[in-house]
C-alpha cells in the first residue's frame, strides 16, 4: 500500500515536469526580451516603450490562458446519470448481457442520451457505475497543461494556443532586426547577444509546432468534433455518423465560445450548455425513444440549476477532448 502510494506521488510529481519546462521558458523569455533586449540593447526610448507595452499585453494574455487551462478542473457526470441503489442491485444481480442492456435502456429513458456504444447498447461505465452522457470519456491528461482538456476548459486551451502563437510571432518579428545585427557583428558581443539569438530560434520553433496543433483544433471546432470523434465516429441510434454533432460553423463556434463575440478572446467561461447535452445535426434523432423525456429532463435540470448552480460547477461538462502530442 505504501509503495503504491509512493508511486502515485512520484507520478504526480513527474506529470508537472512539462508544465515546469514551459513555465521556465516563459520566464526566461520575459527576462531575455524585457531586460536583455529592451532595457540593455534598445536606445530609442519611444521604441522601447512601444515594445514593452505590446509585449506585456501579449505575455499577460498568454499567461492568463495557460493558467486557466491548467487549473480549470474537469469533473464527472452529474448525479442524474448515476444508478440508484435499486437499479444498481438489479443490474449487478442480472447475469444475462441482453437483460443488462435492457435495464440500462429503461434507466436511460429519463436522460437526454443520443449516442450508443459500438455494440449498439447504452454507454455505461462499470468502474464509475454511471450512464455516460453523450461525448463523455474518461480523462486523458494533456501533458502541456497537466490537465484533462474537456468542455470546461476547451475554450481556455484554444485561447492558450492562440495567444502563445501571437506571443511567439511578436517576439520573432521584433527581435529579427537585432538578431541580424548581432549575427553580422553590427552590435557588440555581450550577454544580450546570446539571449537575443536564442530567443529568435525558440520563438520560431514554438510557433511552428503550435501552428499545426492550433490549426488541427480549429478544424475540430469547425466540424464540432472531439479528438476521439475525429478517429471514431459517434454511434447514434441509426448508426455511426461523424457529422452527427455538426450544426454549422457558426453554431459550432458558439458552442465553444458563446454567443457574445466580445468575450470570445477573453479567458472566461462562455461555452454553451452544461456538457451533458449537445445539439445534433439530424433532428430526427429526437425520435429516439431514449429521448422521449428529454424536454422534461431539461426543465427539471434548469429548475435545479436556478437554486444551486454549484452542483454542476464542479461536475463535468462531460466532453473530454483527448490530446495527441
Amino acid at each position: 500500500m505504501a509503495l503504491s502510494r509512493g508511486l502515485r506521488c512520484c507520478q504526480r510529481v513527474f506529470s508537472w515536469i512539462p508544465v515546469l519546462i514551459i513555465a521556465s521558458v516563459m520566464l526566461w523569455s520575459y527576462y531575455a526580451y524585457v531586460f536583455q533586449l529592451c532595457l540593455f540593447t534598445l536606445s530609442n526610448t519611444l521604441e522601447k516603450v512601444a515594445y514593452l507595452l505590446v509585449f506585456h499585453v501579449s505575455f499577460g494574455m498568454f499567461s492568463w490562458t495557460y493558467w486557466k487551462s491548467i487549473f480549470t478542473p474537469a469533473a464527472s457526470p452529474c448525479k442524474k446519470f448515476q444508478l440508484s441503489y435499486s437499479d444498481k442491485q438489479r443490474y449487478e444481480m442480472e447475469e444475462r448481457p441482453d437483460a443488462q442492456k435492457q435495464i440500462l435502456v429503461e434507466i436511460a429513458r429519463k436522460l437526454p442520451i443520443y449516442t450508443r456504444a459500438q455494440s449498439g447498447g447504452i454507454r455505461f461505465c462499470d468502474r464509475c457505475q454511471v450512464l455516460k452522457p453523450d461525448r463523455c470519456h474518461h480523462c486523458s491528461v494533456c501533458e502541456m497543461v497537466n490537465n484533462c482538456v474537456g468542455f470546461s476548459n476547451y475554450k481556455f486551451f484554444l485561447l492558450f494556443l492562440y495567444y502563445s502563437m501571437l506571443y511567439c510571432i511578436y517576439i520573432a518579428a521584433t527581435v529579427f532586426q537585432y538578431f541580424i545585427k548581432f549575427w553580422v557583428g553590427d552590435l557588440p558581443n555581450g550577454p544580450a547577444k546570446f539571449h537575443v539569438l536564442f530567443l529568435m530560434f525558440v520563438a520560431l520553433m514554438f510557433f511552428v509546432s503550435l501552428m499545426f496543433l492550433f490549426s488541427y483544433h480549429c478544424w475540430l471546432v469547425a466540424k464540432n468534433r472531439s479528438t476521439l470523434e475525429a478517429f471514431s465516429a459517434p454511434v447514434f441510434v441509426n448508426g455511426p455518423d461523424k457529422h452527427g454533432f455538426n450544426v454549422g460553423i457558426r453554431k459550432n463556434l458558439q458552442q465553444v465560445f458563446g454567443k457574445d463575440r466580445r468575450l470570445w478572446f477573453i479567458p472566461v467561461f462562455t461555452s454553451q450548455g452544461n456538457g451533458h447535452y449537445f445539439p445534433v445535426k439530424n433532428r430526427s434523432e429526437c425520435q429516439n425513444p431514449l429521448l422521449a423525456n428529454k424536454e422534461m429532463w431539461e426543465e427539471s435540470d434548469d429548475a435545479s440549476e436556478e437554486g444551486s448552480w454549484g452542483e454542476f460547477e464542479d461536475q463535468d461538462p462531460s466532453v473530454t477532448i483527448e490530446m495527441e502530442d
